[in-house]
């Protein structure tokens, strides 16, 4: 029997990373998982039996070790991610370096690292080249007040996306971005805890209230943002490149 498809997925211990995996293992792909050290980080790979590489991808090198280490590819996964909001005027630059060192730079190197492992997973024919997918947001779609710093991140991933698609259509690689709302995922309850000025429920609320299904407004699934992933990796998306796709009950609909 042939090798299942291994897909590598970062942020493998977050809310939509873990969802992709079980995703894709479900489907009978092979996840190789990396995050950062930890509890959330054991947990998925044991539930899966799956491979575990635990990384920071903040650097280069770091990003060149786990491609390393994951061998064979036929899909990436780019889903680590962090938020932050508050004045423009008050951002530390730590602050700055932290949210785009992981959204930005961190999914550059990753996918720069697997772009000749994916080239290589169509070589003799027997199955298509691989693809990339990353994770975006609606706010690299549009702008969101009190956020410029995660909004510049993931504008960038958003293009970058874009940018790649072109650059390794020669070659066979496939590369989008998925573009969520607000997911009901562990970050959107650190950002209601954290920014929410003590009142997480409220500013749950604040954030439902535009949306355009008013009293029938709900959060985005974990599980919902993974299928449209899983999708992007089949050979039925193949005419799909270079595009950013919302998932996200209309947000960006009028942009």
């Amino acid at each position: 029997m042939p090798e299942s498809e291994r897909v590598l997925i970062s942020g493998a211990a977050g809310g939509m990373g873990a969802a992709t995996a079980r995703r894709f293992a479900a489907g009978g792909w092979t996840p190789v998982l990396t995050d950062l050290p930890g509890p959330r980080l054991d947990a998925i790979a044991g539930e899966l039996d799956a491979q575990a590489i635990p990384a920071d991808l903040r650097t280069k090198q770091a990003c060149d070790a786990v491609v390393a280490e994951a061998g064979a590819l036929d899909c990436l996964v780019a889903a680590a991610g962090l938020w932050t909001e508050g004045p423009a005027e008050e951002t530390t630059e730590e602050a700055w370096d932290r949210v785009l060192d992981v959204n930005l730079k961190g999914l550059f190197f990753l996918t720069a690292a697997a772009i000749p492992v994916l080239a290589r997973a169509g070589e003799g024919g027997a199955r298509a080249a691989g693809s990339i997918v990353a994770v975006s947001s609606d706010a690299g779609l549009h702008g969101n007040t009190g956020a410029a710093v995660y909004c510049a991140s993931k504008g960038g991933v958003s293009n970058l996306v874009r940018a790649l698609a072109l650059e390794l259509a020669p070659r066979g690689v496939r590369v989008n971005a998925v573009c969520p709302g607000d997911v009901e995922t562990p970050m959107l309850t650190y950002q209601a805890e954290t920014f929410g000025g003590g009142d997480p429920d409220g500013y749950r609320r604040a954030l439902l209230a535009s949306y355009p299904q008013k009293q029938q407004a709900r959060f985005t699934q974990p599980h919902e943002v993974a299928e449209l992933i899983w999708y992007l990796a089949q050979p039925a998306a193949a005419p799909i490149t270079g595009a950013n796709l919302s998932i996200d009950f209309g947000l960006t609909a009028g942009v």
